[in-house]
């Protein structure tokens, strides 16, 4: 189990005090999702550490950007996030320390976790539900199988839909593997798209751009939009295609 003296050593800028805070529910969260062994510790850890800033950014800072602004409807990545409604995109805006965003995934790991995100979004930048909600992610989208393979790249590209910030992810990737003990192994097979694990929602994030293809989405990739009654937002009924409702 990961400890204080080696969160201090992958995260030198997180502050003391909020180690304090935010380890056992680190702890609580990544023993939950069977983020149990160095490996898995290893890649985990360098990807949220990436993410959230080394845990100083739990929320999108709003602007809002150009980025942000394709966040709201009518455009195209606003409906792949499911955010139909003027003042979705700020409303379900980048939060936790995997920068959890759209009304989409708001609705699927809140539903998945038993916590009403959609009327209390804020929520997931709370360290007790948003470690719970990167843990979920992890373990539901096949990346702890990634993991012990050493397919960080691979990692990489479920969580951000591309290569942004890699070298960063890298460097806190290589500084968990010597504080966790593991040594120059390689990855133990070639990273192909083979190795990929099933088709999962895109992920955005407010620092980073990501650009899908001109194609747009695949029908696995399309988000169905969140129903909504009497103007307030009520869970829409799921369906096996649109979760992942079993371990990888």
């Amino acid at each position: 189990m990961i400890t204080d003296d080696s969160l201090r050593q992958i995260m030198p800028r997180l502050r003391s005090e909020k180690r304090a805070v935010y380890l056992p529910l680190l702890q609580r969260s990544m023993a939950e999702f069977k983020i149990s062994t160095p490996r898995r510790e290893a890649a985990f850890l360098a990807q949220i550490a990436h993410e959230s800033g080394e845990f100083r950014w739990m929320e999108e800072i709003w602007g809002p950007t150009p980025q942000q602004l394709r966040y709201e409807p009518p455009s195209k990545l606003a409906t792949n996030l499911g955010n139909t409604h003027t003042g979705d995109g700020k409303r379900f805006k980048g939060r936790g320390p995997i920068q959890i965003t759209g009304l989409y995934n708001y609705d699927k790991y809140g539903n998945l976790l038993g916590i009403n995100l959609l009327d209390h979004p804020e929520k997931a930048a709370t360290p007790e539900v948003g470690f719970r909600i990167a843990g979920l992610f992890w373990q539901k989208n096949g990346l702890n199988e990634l993991a012990d393979r050493l397919h960080f790249e691979l990692i990489t590209r479920k969580i951000n839909g591309g290569v942004n910030g890699l070298a960063d992810r890298l460097k806190y990737y290589a500084r968990a593997k010597q504080v966790l003990g593991i040594g120059g192994e390689r990855e133990i097979e070639a990273e192909t798209e083979r190795d990929l694990p099933p088709s999962m929602p895109e992920f955005t994030r407010g620092r980073e751009e990501i650009e899908r293809s001109s194609a747009g989405p695949t029908d696995e990739e399309a988000k169905p939009k969140a129903k909504r009654a009497s103007g307030k937002r009520t869970a829409r009924k799921r369906t096996k295609k649109d979760d992942v409702t079993t371990e990888q």
